[in-house]
């Protein structure tokens, strides 16, 4: 296995809970938002984490980074959201190295989505960067990775079909909503929510249900009446949550909170609900369904809701999956490159000590020295040289580790140079592949 080590002293992990064996409840507790977020980067600074990205959407909570330890990241985690260590050992995975940049590929490609081909993943990849990049928490490594990810992305959505056909959480909604509630034309649809997720189901709802009597309530009212404008709904107030909800027969919760905004005491019904809760964590108590005539359905339930478009997208795996290995590929070498690169700059310097210590000697035994051209001649001569050393570290059957170390004893450079630290660069960027 690959090691991506950016020091001699710590290593690349990627560690969280998703949706595969965290249920709502759990990966309720692990949630992040925005504040939760930009608290755990400001600790990681402060503790002198190096670089790392944070992710957290209904279906995972993730950190990428580089730490002595994974309990560093962990920790940070942990003191940053509702959930115990306990928790997280019971539920969560770890990967290291190569593993872990396996997995971001296969998170940042929709491969590993709670519905296959759902790529809003590789968006909150893309806003988590620029949040670690704004607070400085974010090295070559990880600039590098991150961007070829993005690109694998965007090569698997456009040379694949694996994204193809109208499959996703919100669209999973409307489909149920539509199967369940017969005559949902006519029937009064309450949108409570305009996050991402509240935004495309609504959209769903305008264009599949055909009904004109869907209402959007927000806590931030511009934000509902934007999205009101484009697809021609009402927006009620927030202090008339529960008199819409009386008038209500669907009501689909899409909100960003970190407790329930919807429970029984504020249900006063006379007729049948159903209530769709989209949020992690839950924002719909459980205690609602002990009211007769109220049906609550929660996202993992409509994430199981498999179709024919679902299972056409499963024949394009392996495209998508060849595409990743070549991004993997593209990734490994420049790594190798920047690897290899200190190095190379050593050797070149050894063999400059060795030719200077040459012509110092040979001066003082020949006459008419010419130091012009036997400089002009010797610097080829070493340019050479190290040319032929970086295409064999280079090749990608070329053990590079075991290369470097042997060159490093050879010439006596490096970890092998006596009485002599590391550089800062060769700190920086010995990146240990074996």
């Amino acid at each position: 296995m690959e090691n991506f080590n950016m020091s001699r002293s710590t290593t690349f992990y990627a560690l969280g809970l998703s949706y595969k064996k965290a249920d709502a409840a759990v990966r309720g507790k692990f949630s992040l938002d925005t504040k939760g977020q930009s608290n755990l980067l400001q600790q990681a600074k402060d503790e002198g984490i190096e670089s790392l990205i944070v992710t957290s959407t209904c279906n995972r909570t993730e950190i990428y980074g580089f730490a002595h330890h994974p309990y560093e990241l962990i920790k940070l985690l942990c003191e940053n959201s509702n959930g115990s260590v306990e928790e997280f050992q019971q539920a969560a995975y770890i990967y290291k190295n190569q593993e872990a940049v396996n997995h971001m590929f296969r998170v940042g490609t929709g491969l590993d989505s709670q519905i296959l081909g759902d790529f809003e993943i590789i968006s909150q990849i893309k806003n988590a960067f620029n949040h670690s990049k704004q607070e400085g928490l974010v090295n070559t490594f990880l600039d590098r990775l991150v961007n070829t990810v993005i690109q694998a992305s965007k090569k698997v959505k456009t040379d694949t079909k694996i994204s193809s056909g109208a499959t996703s959480v919100s669209f999973a909604s409307v489909q149920f909503i539509i199967k369940s509630v017969a005559d949902i034309g006519n029937k009064n649809i309450l949108l409570f929510g305009t996050g991402k997720i509240g935004r495309n189901t609504c959209e769903n709802l305008v264009k599949h249900t055909k009904n004109s009597h869907i209402a959007l309530i927000n806590r931030t009212k511009n934000k509902a009446e934007l999205l009101a404008g484009k697809l021609n709904v009402v927006v009620k107030d927030y202090s008339d949550l529960q008199k819409e909800i009386q008038r209500a027969d669907v009501l689909v919760v899409a909100t960003g909170a970190q407790i329930p905004t919807i429970e029984k005491t504020l249900l006063d019904l006379n007729k049948p609900l159903l209530i769709l809760d989209l949020s992690i964590p839950r924002n719909v108590d459980a205690n609602v369904e002990e009211i007769p005539g109220v049906t609550l359905i929660h996202l993992d339930y409509l994430s199981q809701i498999t179709d024919d478009t679902l299972e056409k997208r499963k024949q394009h795996i392996p495209a998508a999956e060849a595409i990743i290995e070549d991004m993997k590929l593209e990734f490994s070498a420049w790594i190798n490159g920047r690897k290899c690169a200190p190095t190379i700059h050593a050797l070149k310097s050894k063999l400059n000590e060795i030719v200077s210590a040459e012509f110092a000697f040979q001066k003082k035994k020949t006459a008419n020295f010419d130091d012009v051209q036997i400089d002009l001649v010797s610097s080829r001569i070493i340019q050479k040289l190290t040319n032929h050393f970086a295409s064999h570290l280079k090749n990608e059957n070329t053990s590079v580790d075991q290369s470097i170390e042997f060159i490093e004893k050879v010439f006596q450079i490096g970890q092998f140079a006596p009485n002599k630290a590391s550089s800062p660069i060769e700190e920086k960027y010995k990146i240990n592949l074996s």
